[in-house]
């Protein structure tokens, strides 16, 4: 049998590091290696699973895992989404829950009337993939199929501008915070987008960063299509390229440490919305027109995520290495009381 490829490495490894320093321990599955038990010196074992750790409750984890179930009780509560969020179902499955004019057709009209470009994402995806700003009906279709491939239900939400961070809080306290920068390559006035993007997988190589750039990625020839650019394409030195719309580190993003600016505004709002939809580990992810240092303005909550994997922002340096060591040794200490 050919082996499932793991989707998390660092979580198990990290944990077997740090536990001593509580006088516990980590036991890893060994064949999977995705699974795992830990045994505080009380004697208490407590489990966790890819990045999925024994500290949330099942149901409010199971609600932020869904993107649309979230958004509503966000929504309800007062918080600030991204406007225009609204789910669709592939064929087969709209005919099967009875809904058949909530399918890819009736998703294209209200998309129509939102007004292009907007965002498609699947419902239940994480690490940004299939994630997809498009600006016309053929670019839509596109790209709701590809999700339809992975997931029956999609999301189609309004574009809004700003900048993407993530705050992760534990209990009652903002842990780490950082931008996440999409995928991105700087012009030296001589090298093709293609010879940038290469190097740059040279450098994730270098710093044991296992990101892999697809260079035929069609996302990335539609970015550079919508700013009249190819591969081919020589950006003149100190122009700074985007090539894909998402910004997660998974998919060759870069983050900018901000735990130390964090305005306190936005701490407690991260906090309190953590607490209210029934958490208490979640990376709380923000669209904000502005700064994160500034008091709270113009912002929306892009959405929740009970499990905040840092394996990409783990492997991106020895500083960021230490700050998720430590932070999970917070989370260590918070599970064993």
């Amino acid at each position: 049998m050919k082996k499932r490829k793991k989707e998390s490495l660092i979580l198990g490894a990290i944990l077997q590091n740090i536990a001593p320093r509580i006088g516990a321990r980590a036991l890893m599955e060994p064949r999977w290696e995705i699974v795992g038990q830990i045994t505080f010196k009380s004697g208490r074992h407590s489990y966790f699973r890819y990045n999925t750790l024994d500290l949330n409750p099942l149901g409010a984890s199971e609600i932020a895992r869904d993107k649309d179930y979230a958004n509503f009780f966000m929504s309800a509560m007062g918080y600030p989404i991204i406007p225009g969020s609204k789910t669709f179902f592939s064929n087969r499955w709209a005919k099967a829950v009875g809904s058949p004019r909530r399918n890819i057709d009736a998703a294209y009209r209200y998309a129509r009337g939102l007004g292009f470009p907007i965002i498609v994402k699947p419902n239940s995806g994480s690490q940004g993939v299939c994630v997809a700003l498009v600006h016309n009906k053929r670019e839509f279709y596109s790209a709701m199929r590809a999700i339809f491939r992975r997931d029956r239900v999609a999301l189609v939400q309004q574009s809004v501008p700003g900048k993407d961070y993530r705050l992760v809080v534990l209990d009652r306290k903002v842990i780490s915070a950082y931008e996440r920068i999409p995928l991105n390559v700087m012009g030296d006035g001589r090298s093709t987008i293609k010879q940038l993007l290469k190097r740059k997988q040279e450098q994730f190589i270098a710093a044991s960063r296992d990101t892999r750039i697809r260079m035929d990625d069609p996302a990335i020839a539609l970015k550079l299509k919508h700013q009249k650019l190819s591969v081919r394409s020589v950006p003149a030195k100190g122009t700074r390229v985007y090539l894909l719309d998402n910004a997660n580190l998974s998919t060759g993003g870069d983050s900018v440490e901000a735990t130390g600016k964090v305005h306190p505004a936005f701490k407690s709002l991260a906090v309190k919305l953590t607490r209210d939809m029934g958490l208490r580990l979640c990376g709380v992810d923000f669209i904000i027109d502005g700064d994160i240092s500034a008091k709270p303005a113009t912002y929306w909550v892009l959405e929740i995520n009970a499990a905040p994997g840092l394996d990409y922002y783990v492997r991106m340096g020895k500083a960021q290495r230490k700050i998720v060591e430590d932070l999970y040794l917070e989370v260590l200490k918070h599970m064993e009381r």
